[in-house]
């Protein structure tokens, strides 16, 4: 949690860090502005003191809403320098020398995070330690300050999880219902009410109405149907008419407007009826969601939730990764990730990356699957979860797990 920074700090020894980017956005600068929308800027957050924003002019209204101390360039004399340094890399490096300074940083340890062009910070670290030798400047490779941070959430946060979720539920029962609304030929093809077919890229569309209605953004949903079904994350083609009786993989993984918290839902739907093998594999799949819920636990590695539904895979005669690293049928991913401010964060739930541990205050999904593209389908359910305070693990994906969607058109 948030609350946890000083002290993760204190562990890497860290007086300070810098949180630096372009206009783009910044999962750490969100987190550490409390959600304020602001385009650019430095931060800077003292070990054992509330982080200070560094904004341009036209974005100290916006900086305010943090409810941190928040001050413009040109408060800390930087704007006037800029007509003296034409170099850019020195001109970054005056102006975190002075949003240092401002921070009551000067000297010490200093982290480094955030979101630029990498040729350009590569370039800027040996200048950095030449002009500003008070400061060390470090950054980290691996599960990092941020990733530990982030791996529980506070009430604030899991309230805007929940809220995401309960609006991406609704989009998902809306597109549940407009696709039902539609008829087929006698060749299985779904039709349209001018007799044209119902194509993925028209589903995709009208998902993204329903979110934007919702103050939700895609971020790249998948809507794979048959044997683009097989392959995890295959987008499905746009020109695909929807027929009956094909896996369809609906993985749809919003974000807030503008950048924020998702949420994190996979359905498998087959229009109409499912063939027999599809049916067999949806099932096995959610006896292996059911299964990888029961080995849930309070304290436990994450990677046992993983090794239990590799257990049940491999008994049931399904390659996975474990039995057959690099696999392409079969179940060929992990059970899980946490989520948040980006989709996938810590805790990992595979069984090859097993220095996490369950704890109060994760998000996390649990989904496993089944794919066999050249058998024509694939089968994923997945649900967002939380661990409450009473050590429960919570799902937040309460849209029906039926596999046959049923026409009325």
């Amino acid at each position: 949690m948030k609350q946890d920074i000083d002290r993760l700090m204190a562990d890497r020894q860290l007086d300070a860090l810098l949180i630096a980017g372009d206009e783009g956005y910044s999962v750490v600068r969100d987190y550490l502005s409390n959600g304020a929308h602001i385009t650019g800027g430095v931060i800077v957050k003292p070990r054992g003191s509330d982080a200070h924003l560094f904004v341009s002019g036209m974005e100290i209204e916006e900086a305010k809403v943090s409810g941190l101390p928040a001050t413009t360039f040109g408060e800390i004399g930087y704007m006037q320098l800029l007509q003296n340094i034409t170099d850019p890399a020195q001109r970054t490096i005056k102006m975190w020398e002075l949003c240092l300074k401002h921070a009551g940083i000067h000297e010490g340890t200093v982290g480094l995070y955030g979101t630029g062009e990498i040729n350009v910070y590569v370039a800027l670290v040996q200048q950095l330690s030449e002009a500003l030798p008070q400061y060390r400047f470090v950054g980290e490779v691996g599960r990092s300050l941020f990733d530990e941070a982030m791996l529980t959430k506070d009430a604030d946060e899991l309230a805007r999880l929940r809220d995401v979720a309960r609006r991406t539920n609704e989009v998902l029962e809306a597109t549940w219902d407009y696709i039902a609304g539609h008829r087929a030929d006698v060749d299985g093809t779904l039709r349209k009410a001018d007799d044209t077919p119902l194509t993925i890229s028209e589903v995709k569309r009208f998902v993204r109405q329903e979110l934007l209605a919702r103050e939700l953004e895609d971020t790249g949903m998948i809507f794979a149907q048959g044997r683009d079904a097989g392959y995890p994350h295959s987008r499905g083609q746009a020109d695909m008419p929807l027929k009956l009786g094909q896996s369809i993989v609906f993985d749809l993984f919003p974000r807030e407007m503008g950048g924020g918290y998702h949420h994190d839902i996979t359905r498998t739907w087959c229009i109409g009826y499912a063939p027999d093998a599809v049916q067999r594999a949806y099932d096995q799949v959610m006896q292996a969601f059911d299964i990888a819920l029961e080995t849930f636990g309070v304290g436990k590695p994450a990677y046992m939730m993983q090794e239990a539904v590799l257990d049940y895979f491999e008994a049931n005669d399904h390659p996975t990764q474990r039995s057959d690293p690099g696999a392409m049928a079969g179940y060929v991913h992990s059970l899980g990730h946490g989520l948040g401010l980006q989709i996938h964060e810590r805790p990992s739930l595979s069984h090859v990356r097993r220095e996490d541990v369950l704890e109060v205050g994760n998000c996390i999904s649990v989904e496993p699957g089944l794919y066999y593209p050249e058998d024509g389908y694939g089968i994923r359910v997945e649900d967002t979860c939380v661990i409450t305070e009473k050590g429960e693990l919570v799902s937040l994906s309460p849209f029906r797990k039926d596999l046959i969607l049923p026409l009325r058109g």
